[in-house]
């Protein structure tokens, strides 16, 4: 936890710090992951079910029982996203030069990048269309910066082949995300529709 701050400080620190810390995988997730993913989740939760959308002067809401099965999905979609692209990382380092990987450095700059878009998430707690759209990007963004940025120093390649690295890592990422709106519309069609309140 004491990284995320210096994340957005000083990343090239930080980066290094991660680096020599060699964190575990499961210790990862215990100390790292499951927490900070909770944020979103729960935010998105009270904000669907006890705040809602306002769209042409009517609030939407979703059940209770809906909210949480949807978001206890979402939150086992991200414990399982991180741990796919820290696959992936280790998987393609390799390919640009990376001796030095271990999957659990490709979680742990999975999961660091992710920061922002965690971070963001409390957004959710008051639903505002436009505003969680404007600060989703802006996180996007971040994320995309940090990797691209943590991708040398991590793996300890020079920089023009972190940049593809970096390249390659996003063009997963967005793989990633259509396979999850794809299953997203599978959960729908087996029962995991979202039921609104009205």
């Amino acid at each position: 936890m004491n990284h995320i701050l210096n994340l957005f400080i000083s990343p090239k620190d930080t980066w290094s710090t991660i680096r020599d810390s060699d964190y575990s995988i499961i210790s990862l997730y215990l100390r790292f992951v499951c927490f900070i993913s909770l944020i979103p989740v729960l935010s998105w939760h009270y904000g669907a079910t006890r705040v809602g959308w306002i769209i042409n002067d009517h609030t939407i809401k979703l059940t209770a029982e809906s909210s949480f099965q949807i978001m206890t999905l979402f939150y086992l979609s991200i414990l399982s996203g991180i741990l796919f692209l820290g696959f992936m990382f280790h998987w393609m380092s390799g390919t640009y030069g990376a001796t030095k990987s271990t999957i659990s450095k490709g979680v742990s700059i999975s999961a660091f990048a992710c920061t922002p878009m965690f971070l963001i998430g409390i957004t959710g707690l008051y639903p505002i269309l436009w505003l969680d759209i404007l600060l989703a990007c802006t996180a996007a963004c971040t994320t995309i910066y940090l990797v691209y940025i943590g991708v040398p120093i991590m793996f300890d390649i020079p920089k023009e082949q972190g940049f593809l690295y970096a390249s390659a890592m996003m063009a997963v990422g967005l793989v990633m995300c259509a396979a999850l709106l794809g299953i997203t519309v599978i959960l729908w069609e087996m029962g995991a529709m979202p039921v609104f309140t009205d």
